[in-house]
């Protein structure tokens, strides 16, 4: 009879809540693996990812806005936050183009651009940094930048030009920050100034002419006024006086009356030609005056400009030279010092090699002697006298390389006669010199040892020396001996 398994509903139904516990939660380990990207932050995805178009291995993949999903083990993920980082560049003694040092103080906005090709070097360059070190590394490629851009414009371009200069700071700065994933969002340039006032003196020289050109057209309303105000009295006389002429001429009271009108409307033109004449004449010279005053203010300044300009160009030159030769003269004690090493060490080496070369001789000198000690059985005294036994042989050979090569044949001695003993001071002389020779038993005894009996006795000192003197006649009164 078979065994049957039957399934009891129990079962099953622990089967069923099984089945789905395993369902529940690999649907909540993939819900949790899809991750949504902020508006305000990059999602970036590195480990295994699709390579580039052109075949080219890509490092990471970069998502702004939507949502990816993030494969287990071989994928993982961070954020890159897009919020604008504010950075102040306070520049100092940049030097313009005109050798002037000026201060540019500059506030820069830059934030993580999210351009395709930007956003994927801000993966690679600043993917885990802190916003602070963000914003370090900006500010330093925002200072160099700044600095090119000064140098390359005079203070006229950027102190009245405010758009190029700031134009060239952005295209520059742009470019540079894409590199690390960084785009320009704000420049904001407060104030410029500079150490020799040369801004300055710009600014006055244009208040002035502004000053001068609001004279000048305040001189030229007053002169038309005034003019025209002398037209309308005139043309009030003239037709005053054409009326009186009529009421005159109507009248033909008599014909001197009228010749008289006549003089009176003549003496009336010319002194209002005279009055306006006069006033044109004093607008003019003192519009003249005037402008005179803004020329001579405007040439003042100009005077100090050049001469600060002059000043800084003098003193920038100076301090090149300066710090030329304290770095020339650095150079040459650091030589010098590095030659004095080198040669100290050359000598310590020398003595050094020396000292241990006279160490190894009187080494090997001691080991010598003692050897001989000790085959004189012990006694040192004895192989003192060996030693000087040895040296014998030298001793008698520099006795006689002494007198070698005396040649008595040409020795001319002047001889007055015999002596007290019978011997003639030739004879004594001759003697003398040879007995200045020590004998072989003076060496020994000088040395501490008694000459052997094989090479003879000490036998009694002999003063007899016989010499042949050749004698000579007389000579003014003094016999000359030559021995020959």
């Amino acid at each position: 009879m078979n065994n049957v398994f039957l399934a009891t509903p129990s079962t099953a139904l622990g089967l069923i809540i099984t089945i789905v516990v395993i369902v529940f939660t690999f649907l909540v380990f993939v819900v949790s693996r899809i991750k949504k990207c902020p508006s305000d932050k990059i999602l970036v995805i590195y480990g295994k990812v699709k390579d580039n178009a052109d075949g080219t291995q890509r490092s990471a993949n970069c998502i702004h806005g939507g949502a990816k999903f993030i494969y287990p083990f071989i994928q993982s993920y961070q954020f890159l936050d897009l919020t604008p980082l504010s950075i102040s560049v306070d520049l100092t003694s940049a030097l313009s183009r005109q050798n002037i040092r000026i201060d540019v103080p500059s506030r820069f906005t830059v934030g993580i651009s999210t351009e395709a090709g930007v956003m994927q070097n801000a993966a690679e360059r600043l993917l885990g940094l802190k916003l602070t070190e963000i914003q370090e590394l900006a500010k330093d490629i925002i200072f160099g930048q700044l600095r090119l851009v000064v140098a390359t414009m005079d203070i006229e371009e950027i102190n009245t030009d405010r758009d190029k200069f700031l134009e060239a700071v952005s295209g520059n700065v742009e470019s540079e920050l894409k590199k690390i994933g960084l785009r320009l969002i704000n420049v904001n340039v407060t104030d410029i100034n500079d150490e020799s006032g040369y801004i300055q003196a710009l600014g006055k020289e244009a208040a002035s002419k502004a000053i001068n050109d609001a004279k000048k057209t305040v001189a030229e309303k007053n002169r038309d006024g005034s003019i025209g105000e002398a037209n309308a009295v005139r043309d009030q006389r003239i037709q005053v006086a054409v009326a009186n002429q009529t009421a005159v001429a109507g009248e033909n009271d008599s014909l001197g009356k009228i010749s008289q009108s006549d003089a009176t409307r003549r003496e009336i033109q010319a002194e209002s030609l005279r009055r306006a004449t006069a006033a044109e004449k004093i607008a003019e010279a003192k519009a003249l005056e005037d402008s005179y005053k803004a020329e001579q203010a405007a040439e003042l300044a100009r005077a100090a400009r050049e001469q600060a300009t002059l000043e800084a160009d003098v003193i920038v030159k100076t301090q090149i030279e300066k710090q030329r030769l304290v770095i020339e003269a650095q150079a040459i004690a650091e030589q010098t010092r590095e030659k004095a090493q080198g040669e100290a060490d050359a000598i310590y080496a020398k003595m050094e090699a020396e000292a241990r070369g006279t160490f190894q001789i009187l080494s090997k000198q001691a080991e010598g002697f003692l050897k001989m000690v000790e085959a004189a059985g012990g006694e040192p005294n004895e192989a003192i006298k060996m030693l000087i036994a040895d040296k014998l042989e030298t001793l008698v050979q520099i006795q006689v390389e002494a007198i070698k090569n005396l040649k008595i044949d040409k020795v001319t001695v002047w001889d007055s006669g015999s002596s007290k003993d019978g011997t003639t001071s030739t004879a004594n002389f001759l003697s003398s010199l040879m007995k200045s020779v020590p004998p072989m038993n003076e060496l020994f005894n000088m040395a501490g040892m008694d000459l052997p009996s094989y090479l003879g006795k000490t036998s009694a000192p002999s003063s007899n020396v016989e010499i042949e003197v050749e004698k000579k006649e007389p000579v003014s009164k003094t016999v000359e001996k030559q021995t020959k």
